[in-house]
């Protein structure tokens, strides 16, 4: 979360506490609390939520709010029935308990249905481009245990050409997005331009074509950048890459230590690398090969980090005809 957030959600608890202190804490002549106690509660609840979110994961501010509204909403419902049905006198219970089954209803979706996420750099084009707002299936691989994220109920494996959307290992409150290119157990290489897996070249199925992008640099500004475009055959899936003939195929520079970064073996000069793919994690590409931060520079995903499978693009308002896009 940016600055500019953070001070906008301590803005608006700030904002809350004072209506909440200063308004009437009984109900009207229609039975209604006044407005000032209710946007002073609807403040309190969006501050407070945006300030938590920069300390916990989404998922984990989310299941808090489930519990402390289904709290107010039992008490509520015992009140009620302890005085036959008659209005709660106490605000905190009435008001909270009415957000009770709308946080319930999105925690559930967004946990263990599906997820929105939005594209923010070019590293997966030319399938996805910055601005484009996804839809992530976040039951796909298994249901999952909300916050540590083990498989409850299995459903599918992750596959070779899946898009995932993933915690990223170096800072988890960060999702990236990246194509599964290495299983567990898999050796994945990639040197001159040309990826290998298990030994087994990945073949172009198509002649190359020159794909142009603008791209924002620091202290340049906007760029346009050259690649040329490909397809490769990864297992079953037709994927669309880019390479950039400029490029090495690995910025040695930017390698880091990793955990098991023993398993993966660096050819001078940036020709390329080879990593075995450990147990229980993934090794992930960007579809723009030679311009992705990915597994080659910061290591392997634990399946513990999987978000889901990306499927569609639901909006994009710079080019409204990508709405409804399946995600291959």
């Amino acid at each position: 979360m940016s600055n500019t957030m953070i001070i906008g959600a301590a803005v608006l608890l700030v904002l809350g506490i004072l209506l909440f202190f200063k308004s009437a804490k009984v109900r009207g002549e229609n039975g209604e609390w006044s407005g000032a106690l209710q946007w002073g509660y609807l403040l309190m609840l969006v501050g407070a939520f945006g300030l938590l979110s920069t300390l916990l994961s989404f998922t984990a501010v989310l299941l808090l709010f489930v519990l402390l509204t289904g709290i107010a909403w039992f008490v509520h419902r015992k009140q009620k029935k302890k005085h036959s049905g008659q209005m709660d006198d106490n605000h905190f219970t009435d008001y909270m308990s009415g957000f009770f089954p709308i946080i319930l209803v999105v925690f559930i979706l967004r946990t263990f249905v599906a997820e929105p996420f939005q594209i923010p750099s070019s590293s997966m084009r030319p399938g996805l481009i910055p601005g484009d707002f996804i839809l992530v299936n976040k039951f796909v691989y298994g249901i999952r245990l909300p916050i540590l994220n083990n498989v409850l109920i299995p459903v599918s494996k992750v596959e070779r050409g899946d898009v995932m959307v993933f915690n990223y290992p170096e800072k988890t409150k960060i999702n990236y997005i990246k194509r599964v290119i290495g299983l567990p157990g898999d050796v994945v290489t990639y040197k001159d331009k040309t990826l290998s897996i298990n030994g087994k070249t990945v073949n172009d199925i198509d002649e190359q074509k020159l794909y142009s992008y603008p791209e924002q640099v620091p202290n340049f500004g906007t760029i346009t950048i050259q690649a040329q475009q490909q397809t490769e055959q990864l297992d079953n899936k037709s994927v669309q890459v880019l390479k950039m003939p400029q490029q090495p195929s690995v910025i040695s520079e930017g390698v880091r230590s990793f955990p098991d970064r023993e398993l993966c073996t660096y050819y001078p000069d940036g020709n390329g690398f080879s990593c075995t793919v450990p147990a229980g994690k993934y090794f992930m590409m960007g579809d723009n090969r030679d311009n992705s931060e990915d597994s080659r520079y910061w290591g392997f995903v634990d399946d513990k980090l999987v978000v889901g499978k990306a499927f569609l693009i639901w909006l994009n308002m710079g080019d409204m005809k990508r709405i409804g896009t399946q995600i291959r």
